[in-house]
């Protein structure tokens, strides 16, 4: 059995098993600083698929949309923002701090699933806002539902921030809702 050669051992060439057996046939030449295999530049990949990231995530309603939704929510910075709002139900996305929470409230005539995609909580519900006897723990891949007219709320209570998508039904906010904080929610309303 022959020894490896040493420039064979260079990750930056490639390696081909017939030249341990025969290495007058082979010849290196440099591959300008490539590496093997090779890693090939950004527009090589189909736009169609690529990444959301840097991508501005605003409101399509009305409009046909696909989108990847686990992508799109753990890429949101912001508190709630509406990416769908049709005639019959609304998507929004939001990314609650550490610590915080949806915050306590109801929505008479709205039914909505809270979808987590990172993160962990503590989901409360009940029929007044001073008696939420259901609890449970949610997190990464939980869907919670929630019926209209149900006091609701949803606190982080995790060590980064809690991504979870929203649908509600009909719509709960304005086309176009865009909230950076909670604060900015609660002086909306």
């Amino acid at each position: 059995m022959h020894a490896v050669p040493q420039a064979f051992m260079n990750p930056t060439y490639p390696y081909y098993s017939w030249q341990l057996y025969q290495p007058y046939r082979s010849h290196i030449y440099p591959h300008y600083g490539m590496t093997y295999p090779p890693v090939y530049p950004p527009y090589y990949v189909n736009e169609r698929f690529s990444s959301w990231h840097g991508k501005e995530i605003k409101d399509h309603g009305k409009e046909p949309f696909v989108v990847n939704i686990e992508q799109v929510t753990k890429q949101n910075n912001t508190y709630r923002t509406a990416i769908w709002t049709g005639k019959h139900f609304q998507v929004t996305v939001m990314s609650i701090p550490v610590g915080s929470d949806i915050g306590l409230e109801v929505h008479p005539n709205t039914d909505q699933l809270i979808r987590i995609e990172e993160g962990q909580g503590l989901v409360q519900m009940g029929n007044s806002r001073d008696r939420l006897d259901f609890e449970t723990k949610a997190q990464e891949g939980y869907a919670i539902m929630i019926p209209a007219g149900k006091w609701h709320n949803v606190t982080n209570t995790g060590n980064t921030p809690l991504k979870v998508y929203v649908i509600y039904a009909p719509p709960q906010h304005p086309f176009g809702t865009v909230h950076l904080t909670k604060a900015d929610a609660m002086a909306s309303h």
